[in-house]
């Protein structure tokens, strides 16, 4: 998502990256050649002398908050990482956003865990989502998207490299599915349109089983690739959902959103 952030908003602006992978530098490097300027910093938002360093030395006008651990069960058993990075690094970036004034908008990238939250990754970054929301800024949330970190595509290939067989929580597991570069051109509509304090939720249609997807992929390799079961793990859904009950009452359609407006929108039409 970040990458993919970063290549299509560098057309037409500067960036600068900051990440705790090194896979940030090669992007810079590889876009730089290409004409645009990017520029790249290694480190993490969960140390707060290094967010603030970012904000002295760049002062953003848009920030894309896109940081996050993204794979629910390893998180149940030891929640401190998730805590640390969901939770207290999203703060850390906010409050320097703010701190610096040096920013218009700041987006916020959230996920379909957060709704009716029973996992630590949905519930640290729902408290990502309500402090951005609360300061002023955007949240843009969705399903799974296709060939991310955390989710399943870039598993199931590794599956089929190593002749292991593709593995399926449920049967009867749904999920909502979006396209890397689709769901970035969305983000950035959303950027477009939010004036602050708005959840965009994108509307991704119906959920799509997993078993399905598994057995067409199955279908179109060379060779039959067996699925084993392997069951929900702490934290998994069989389904999943957008919204709550309760902020589908409230979300307003627009376009390819729904759209949740600001609190003090919310508390006015109370």
């Amino acid at each position: 998502m970040g990458s993919e952030l970063v290549r299509q908003l560098c057309q037409k602006n500067k960036i600068f990256i900051l990440d705790i992978s090194e896979r940030a530098f090669v992007l810079s490097q590889e876009l730089k050649q290409k004409g645009y300027w990017v520029e790249a910093r290694i480190g993490d938002i969960r140390d707060e002398n290094t967010v603030q360093d970012l904000f002295e030395d760049f002062k953003p006008q848009y920030v894309f908050h896109a940081a996050a651990l993204k794979h629910v069960s390893p998180h149940e058993s030891y929640p401190k990482e998730a805590i640390m990075t969901n939770a207290i690094g999203t703060y850390n970036v906010l409050h320097h956003a703010k701190r610096y004034e040096c920013l218009e908008k700041f987006i916020y990238i959230s996920t379909d865990k957060v709704v009716n939250a029973n996992s630590i990754m949905g519930i640290t970054k729902k408290v990502g989502e309500i402090m951005v929301r609360n300061q002023g800024g955007i949240c843009v949330r969705f399903g799974n998207v296709m060939g991310s970190d955390g989710s399943v595509i870039p598993i199931w290939q590794r599956q089929v490299d190593d002749n292991l067989p593709f593995t399926v929580t449920d049967k009867n597991a749904y999920r909502y599915l979006m396209t890397i570069p689709e769901s970035v051109k969305l983000v950035i509509e959303a950027t477009e349109q939010g004036k602050g304090g708005e959840i965009f939720i994108m509307d991704m249609g119906k959920q799509v089983n997993i078993l399905e997807i598994v057995t067409k992929l199955s279908s179109e390799l060379k060779r039959e690739v067996p699925i084993k079961m392997i069951g929900l793990r702490p934290g998994e859904t069989l389904g999943e959902s957008l919204m709550t009950e309760e902020e589908s009452k409230k979300a307003v359609k627009k376009g390819k959103f729904y759209v949740i407006g600001s609190n003090s929108v919310e508390q006015r039409k109370d």
